[in-house]
């Protein structure tokens, strides 16, 4: 008989669905530390993310949402504070209960069912994308070969790609159906509202800058548009300082229709 030792442990960490994405396992106990300590700096140190990538994954869980889960308070370069909206506190209390659930039920589990949890591990797949957003198709333009497709996320933002034909074929897209959107941060441009009518990107999005990131060369620019949801762009230290761009300057992003890459639950 096999050492117990080499025996694999039952672990199935929790992935709450919102009906507009998963939330992690981790992002879920950032959650329970934003709530515990009231810092997303303090949170961070807790869960061991740096500052940065909390604020990503916070950015990230309210898009997905479709509505905020942490209300940032600004404060200086420490970070200010952060309180968890009513459905974000909804959400760490229900992981809590659901949790202690869980410990009690895999522990009834039998050890010869663990050959299957390398393939569950494997069909997980996670996008290297920066911003994802999850919303409701509310337009499809066919055309001979491309299809314009629109989707209406949190608020009142839209966000419009080109995808081809087959593709909305394929997908089963029209309206009333709910899809992903990812977008790379590099492909996101940025430019002030007088701009407008003078470039040809299809999504011509305007909101104010929520998050300023800056690095040896490229600097990433967080910008909240008018309907909540948030979307990240990496630019130059040089278009930075062109854009004149602090925290709470109003700007607007160009994001060409062939750029938004689009999804579907299956």
């Amino acid at each position: 008989m096999p050492d117990s030792s080499t025996q694999p442990e039952f672990f199935a960490p929790w992935h709450v669905h919102l009906g507009s994405g998963d939330i992690s396992p981790r992002r879920l106990h950032l959650l329970q530390a934003i709530e515990a300590t009231g810092s997303v700096s303090q949170a961070a140190k807790q869960v061991g993310m740096t500052y940065k990538a909390a604020w990503d994954a916070v950015e990230i869980m309210n898009n997905l949402a479709g509505e905020p889960l942490v209300n940032r308070q600004h404060g200086g370069k420490g970070g200010g504070g952060a309180t968890l909206t009513p459905t974000g506190l909804q959400i760490v209390t229900m992981h809590e209960r659901l949790s202690a659930m869980q410990a009690m039920w895999m522990a009834t589990l039998d050890n010869t069912d663990a050959d299957i949890l390398p393939l569950m591990r494997r069909i997980k797949m996670q996008t290297s994308a920066r911003n994802s957003f999850y919303g409701t198709i509310e337009d499809v333009k066919k055309g001979a070969v491309n299809a314009e497709v629109v989707l209406k996320l949190q608020g009142e933002d839209r966000i419009v790609a080109t995808v081809t034909s087959d593709s909305v074929t394929r997908m089963g897209l029209k309206p009333g159906v709910s899809a992903w959107a990812l977008v790379k941060a590099s492909w996101v441009v940025l430019a002030k509202q007088e701009a407008k009518g003078l470039i040809s990107a299809r999504n011509f999005l305007c909101g104010h800058v929520t998050r300023i990131t800056e690095g040896p060369v490229n600097v990433e620019v967080v910008v909240e548009l008018k309907g909540g949801n948030t979307l990240s762009s990496i630019i130059t230290q040089g278009a930075l300082e062109e854009l004149e761009l602090t925290e709470g300057a109003p700007i607007c992003v160009l994001i060409k229709a062939s750029h938004v890459l689009l999804g579907v639950d299956e």
